[in-house]
């Protein structure tokens, strides 16, 4: 999710939302110079270079294996989207526990569990990625890998149209203009095309809620997943193991190729974010910005050239709404960053 919840920096503490996680970094503060994020841990503004260029791989990474993950989910279609996102929770949690005890790093977790409130915080926020995770393979699945790839181009735009709503923010008007045509291409498939965009919707509006509550939560990308999905684990394990009970499941009923891809989900899940959340430490968030859309504007790619999904006149006019928008929304927010930075420095 492109920029921030917030116009103005916060300078101890800042909470980005930027592609796909928000990305909570402690003490993290930008240099005078270049807008470069840097602090505990980070490297320092004076020797940026090969930093930046490994976090831009990285980061690019990750948003090229979002991209490209349908791929990975059509090649298991005969196994139904709930079981593979079960699967999904079960797996990951195995990787990612076995990534903290490399990292010793298990007292990142605590935060997640400390109370009451952040129980309930993370409990909801793994509730909208279980959702949001169960209609995108369904989606992709079944035949919507274009309109999945609408939802995510949806998001940075549905972020700030939240700012405003919901924590007060006030928008300039590029912002606005950038919101309205991005209405105007959902009213106008439903208007020409007789077709609610529900998938995308679902899938903005979850992505966006759980950015929102990930803001809240505090833990970073690794910890913050890890949470969510050791909440899920019971009952996702649970299902699997009444699904191979009664003979529904997949594991040991299908070949071994399908089965390879199951267990390989925590695999798939983990490794992306990993690369993003070491990418989005070591570059300018208006780089990550733009790197966000290399993933739905594969997921698009795919849909029409690969798959060949319907993409008719009228679709092609409502993207084009909505891409519009997202060129306003870039801009301007690349804008905003170089007036604070000429600012800061004094130009």
């Amino acid at each position: 999710m492109s920029g921030s919840w917030s116009n103005e920096p916060r300078p101890a503490f800042c909470v980005r939302c930027v592609g796909l996680i928000c990305v909570p970094v402690p003490g993290l503060r930008f240099d005078a110079t270049g807008g470069r994020p840097h602090g505990p841990g980070l490297s320092s503004p004076a020797t940026p270079s090969l930093s930046s260029r490994t976090g831009a791989l990285a980061a690019s990474g990750a948003f090229f294996i979002w991209g490209v993950v349908p791929l990975y989910w059509k090649q298991m279609q005969g196994v139904a989207a709930t079981e593979l996102i079960a699967h999904r929770i079960v797996w990951s949690l195995f990787f990612l526990l076995l990534v903290l005890a490399w990292q010793k790093d298990f007292a990142s977790l605590r935060p997640g569990l400390a109370n009451g409130r952040a129980i309930g915080i993370n409990l909801l926020a793994s509730l909208l990625l279980a959702a949001n995770w169960t209609v995108y393979v369904w989606a992709v699945n079944n035949g919507h890998v274009i309109e999945s790839s609408l939802g995510y181009f949806l998001v940075p735009l549905l972020n700030v149209a939240v700012g405003a709503l919901v924590l007060q923010e006030k928008l300039r008007r590029p912002q606005w203009l950038a919101i309205g045509l991005a209405a105007g291409g959902v009213v106008l498939l439903l208007a020409r095309a007789g077709h609610v965009p529900w998938i995308a919707l679902a899938l903005a509006v979850t992505w966006t809620s759980y950015g929102f509550l990930k803001k809240k939560s505090g833990l970073g990308a690794l910890a913050g997943l890890t949470v969510e999905t050791l909440l899920l684990f019971p009952v996702a394990a649970a299902l699997l193991l009444w699904w191979h009970h009664t003979g529904a499941g997949a594991l040991g009923r299908v070949d071994a190729r399908t089965q390879g891809f199951v267990l390989s989900a925590g695999v798939v899940t983990a490794i992306p974010l990993i690369l993003f959340a070491y990418g989005a430490q070591r570059i300018r968030l208006t780089t990550l910005g733009l790197l966000q859309y290399i993933g739905p504007s594969i997921q698009f790619l795919l849909g029409v050239f690969l798959f060949h999904e319907e993409f008719d006149h009228t679709r092609l006019q409502s993207f084009a709404l909505i891409w519009a928008g997202l060129v306003i929304y870039t801009a301007d927010t690349f804008w905003l960053q170089r007036r604070m930075l000429f600012k800061a420095v004094g130009v």
